[in-house]
């Protein structure tokens, strides 16, 4: 009989522990690399010698809206029974435009729709949706530039620059003045936007997603790449 409660402990203690091991390692896809202006697109209109494509390159002033290709991600750590894995999720469902006089961008909004959000696991999304999230009380999430970026000097085209977009960010109902780091990149007629920024889940009231055995941290971190086109 002792043994057979030896041999029960063992195997439980193989499933508790070996278990995430083998999902995190052997089961769970592997999270993708983070966004980058560098993935950016070129349009038909691009500047000669851009990517092999002609024609004359829209001007800088003007507004620009939010094109294919365009994506926003949360990224968090997850741990399970001392296994520690990448969740992440994201959606395509990006809206918004910017407005640009001069070299300054002088207004911009932009939304995302958190009911379109998926990562590789079905319960994990529910979650999201459900207690997390609530997105069916919230369903959107949006930021509104509220001071000027100037971008001058000009980059030229396919050179990366970094610029500072102060703005207000509304996530799960509640709006926070935040500054959001960019990086961008115009190539052609495509204006790719690249940032990524640490979310606190009790700054916004957002349910800690730890549940059941598996453990998160109190942040997360928020990604989107922007490409924008001539509207």
């Amino acid at each position: 009989m002792k043994r057979w409660i030896i041999g029960i402990v063992v195997v439980a203690l193989l499933v508790v522990v070996g278990g995430p091991f083998v999902y995190f390692h052997f089961i769970q896809s592997d999270p993708p690399p983070r966004l980058t202006v560098d993935s950016v697109t070129t349009s038909s209109t691009a500047t000669a010698g851009t990517s092999g494509t002609t024609g004359k390159r829209a001007p800088l002033a003007g507004t620009w809206k939010v094109g294919s290709g365009s994506v926003a991600r949360y990224r968090v750590k997850e741990t399970v029974f001392g296994q520690s894995g990448t969740a992440v999720g994201q959606t395509k469902g990006v809206t918004g435009s910017m407005t640009i006089a001069g070299t300054k961008v002088t207004a911009a909004t932009f939304t995302v729709d958190m009911t379109s959000f998926t990562s590789d696991q079905s319960q994990r999304d529910g979650q999201f949706q459900g207690r997390i999230m609530d997105t069916a009380s919230f369903p959107t999430a949006t930021f509104t530039l509220t001071s000027p970026i100037d971008l001058a000097p000009v980059p030229a085209d396919g050179a990366k620059a970094t610029y500072s977009a102060n703005g207000k960010l509304t996530l799960h109902g509640t709006t926070k003045d935040v500054t959001f780091p960019l990086t961008t990149k115009r190539t052609g007629d495509v204006i790719a936007v690249q940032s990524d920024k640490t979310v606190v889940f009790a700054d916004y009231g957002i349910n800690n997603p730890s549940g059941g055995p598996a453990s998160v941290g109190d942040s997360g971190e928020l990604e989107f790449l922007l490409q924008l086109q001539p509207s």
